[in-house]
């Protein structure tokens, strides 16, 4: 009853707290919030300028006097102070200046972090402001935001890639009965693809830059007809800028390390799962997240190494959020279920 109450005046968030971006759900407001998981700060006073789109911006370009950093780093906290700060002003921008109580937040983490690791989370949520802090596990959140019957005896198998890592799960009756997290994801395409224009042309990009390449030419198949863009960066043998043309399968070779170690932990869940569950994925397939699963070709690449349907998730970027928020929508039935079963 008195979380009931406190609910009509605190906007209960959801909260997806990302190695590349933060997306926040309000209970009964669906997302409000998409920003990079930027901070940008003084290098000797630690005071904040800027957090989210414009810390981004900022990435590669500041004075020395000036540091942009990514305070998580693989799904986990790096800088604790940066953390709680980006959280403590996301948490203020979407939080209603009319409420008067604190929110209560569910936050998405990794599924292979530590106790240590999840308790710093919990920690740097409640120093921003949160009333309560409730974790869910990032293939558990994906799954349910992707619309799988998590409750169902059959199994399903979610993989997630966001920024900082991989999250793969065979779900069934409610709890993960395989999982892995896997620490390579979308930055570390990012990184191969600048690695790559290091080694072969010579050319120094920003991560930006590498991202960019990555959404608008990155390939990890055969495409129907290959991509070229022009990438601009600094020759590291003269120091100029430099103009240089990448096709798509330039970029497909450059990220086959990364895609070989993912395609690798999804066959090792494979693998381990029961013979009764691997004989429901023969028909349920396998479901693709995150912003990692967007780039071209992942679907095909995984189903021809797995020989399963894989198909991609509606909205793939906001999955682990969805799943936070529908946790959040039913948190008051779990515990009260809890309760029951003590």
């Amino acid at each position: 009853m008195f979380n009931y109450i406190f609910g009509l005046f605190s906007n209960d968030m959801g909260i997806d707290l990302g190695t590349a971006s933060v997306l926040v759900y309000i209970k009964g407001k669906n997302i409000v919030l998409r920003e990079p998981s930027v901070v940008a700060m003084e290098r000797d006073s630690k005071r904040v300028l800027s957090i989210g789109v414009e810390a981004k911006k900022m990435l590669g370009k500041t004075p020395a006097n000036i540091v942009a950093v990514r305070p998580l780093r693989n799904g986990v906290i790096a800088d604790f102070e940066a953390t709680e700060k980006m959280i403590r002003y996301f948490i203020k921008k979407v939080h209603s200046k009319r409420t008067l109580l604190h929110p209560r937040v569910v936050i998405g983490v990794p599924s292979g972090i530590t106790e240590v690791e999840r308790r710093a989370v919990r920690e740097s949520a409640e120093q921003a402001g949160a009333r309560e802090v409730y974790l869910i596990d990032e293939p558990m959140a994906a799954a349910i935001g992707a619309g799988i019957s998590i409750q169902d005896p059959e199994g399903s198998m979610i993989v997630d890639i966001g920024g900082g890592t991989t999250e793969v799960a065979v779900i069934s009756l409610g709890g993960m009965v395989v999982a892995k997290s896997l620490e390579v994801a979308g930055d570390k395409m990012d990184e191969a693809i600048g690695q790559y224009f290091r080694r072969k042309y010579n050319l120094s990009i920003g991560e930006n830059t590498a991202e960019s390449v990555k959404v608008k030419i990155g390939s990890v198949f055969l495409l129907d007809k290959e991509l070229t863009m022009d990438v601009k960066g600094r020759d590291l043998l003269t120091g100029l800028p430099k103009t240089v043309s990448i096709s798509s399968e330039e970029v497909r070779n450059a990220l086959l390390d990364p895609v070989r170690k993912i395609v690798e932990v999804v066959k090792n869940v494979l693998e381990e799962t029961p013979a009764e569950l691997s004989a429901d994925l023969v028909d349920r397939g396998i479901i693709l997240s995150g912003g990692g699963s967007l780039v071209k070709g992942f679907s095909e690449l995984l189903s021809q190494e797995t020989e399963l349907p894989v198909n991609l998730a509606d909205d793939p970027l906001t999955c682990v959020v969805m799943g936070t928020g529908a946790y959040l929508e039913e948190l008051d039935n779990i515990k009260r279920s809890k309760k029951r079963n003590i």
